[in-house]
C-alpha cells in the first residue's frame, strides 16, 4: 500500500510544488493539501494519513503549530508520522519536536525540500517509525560538546551505545531493559553513565534524553533510527 501523506504548509505556491513533486512519486499517496492547522486537524480525522508534512509555523498563530501538532499527534494518533519542514536552524525546535520521542519524526529545514530524494527519505522513515533530522540542526549541539576531533560519543562503551540507541527511540527504561535482556538497575546505570560521560548529568533547561538522542541522531542522520 502507498503512504497516505496530508500535507500542510500557509504557502500556496510551496503547497503547490511539493504537491507536484510528491504526486509523481512511487509509493506515496498525497491524499490532503492544508493551508492552516485547523484544516490539517480536520484532514486527519477525515482521512487518517499515514504521514503529515507540515510547516513549522502556519495560521493561526504562526508561532510552532508544527511541533504542537506532532505533540498532540503523539497522543492522539501516535501510529501517524510527522516530517515538520522549517526555515529556521534552531536547535530548540528540534527539541521540542523530540520531547515526546523520536520515533516517527523528522525535522528538515525547506531549503533541502527541493532535493525529493531527502523529502522522501524522510516520509519513509517516519512512517516506518524511525527518525531523521537535518545535519545543520545536530551540528549546533554537537559542536557545543566537542572537546577534541572525535566523536562525543567515542567515550562510550559498546553498551552504553546500545542504550543510548534504545533511548533515541523513545523507550523508557522498563522497555529499554526488555529489549536489551537487562534488569531495569542496570539500564539506569547505564543511562546515568552516558549522561556523565557527555557532561549532561547537571542539564536542567531541556531534557537530558532529548539532548542525548540529539547527539546520537548526528552519527546516524544519513539513515533512519530503527
Amino acid at each position: 500500500m502507498p503512504v497516505a501523506i496530508a500535507l500542510a504548509d500557509d504557502s500556496l505556491i510551496v503547497r503547490e510544488g511539493l504537491s507536484q513533486m510528491l504526486g509523481d512519486q512511487a509509493g506515496l499517496d498525497l491524499v490532503a493539501s492544508c493551508p492552516d492547522l485547523p484544516s490539517l486537524l480536520a484532514a486527519i480525522d477525515d482521512v487518517s494519513p499515514d504521514v503529515v508534512v507540515t510547516d513549522i509555523r502556519m495560521p493561526p498563530t504562526n508561532t510552532d503549530e508544527g511541533i504542537r501538532l506532532a505533540s498532540l499527534l503523539r497522543e492522539r494518533n501516535p501510529e501517524i508520522g510527522v516530517v515538520v519542514l522549517s526555515n529556521y536552524a534552531e536547535p530548540e525546535y528540534a527539541i521540542a519536536l523530540l520531547e515526546s520521542g523520536s520515533e516517527g519524526r523528522a525535522y528538515l529545514l525547506k531549503e533541502r525540500v527541493h532535493d525529493r530524494a531527502q523529502l522522501v527519505a524522510a516520509i519513509e522513515a517516519v512512517a516506518a517509525g524511525g527518525s531523521m533530522m537535518d545535519s545543520k540542526i545536530v551540528e549546533p549541539l554537537v559542536a557545543a560538546r566537542m572537546q577534541t576531533e572525535q566523536s562525543p560519543l567515542s567515550v562510550l562503551t559498546a553498551r552504553e551505545r546500545e542504550v543510548l540507541a534504545e533511548i533515541a527511540t523513545g523507550k523508557s527504561n522498563a522497555a529499554i531493559a526488555d529489549s536489551l535482556v537487562l534488569t531495569k538497575r542496570a539500564v539506569e546505570k547505564h543511562i546515568n553513565s552516558i549522561f556523565l560521560k557527555l557532561n549532561l548529568s547537571f542539564v536542567e533547561d531541556v531534557s537530558k534524553r532529548v539532548k542525548a538522542t540529539l547527539l546520537f541522531l548526528a552519527e546516524t542522520e544519513t539513515s533512519p533510527v530503527p
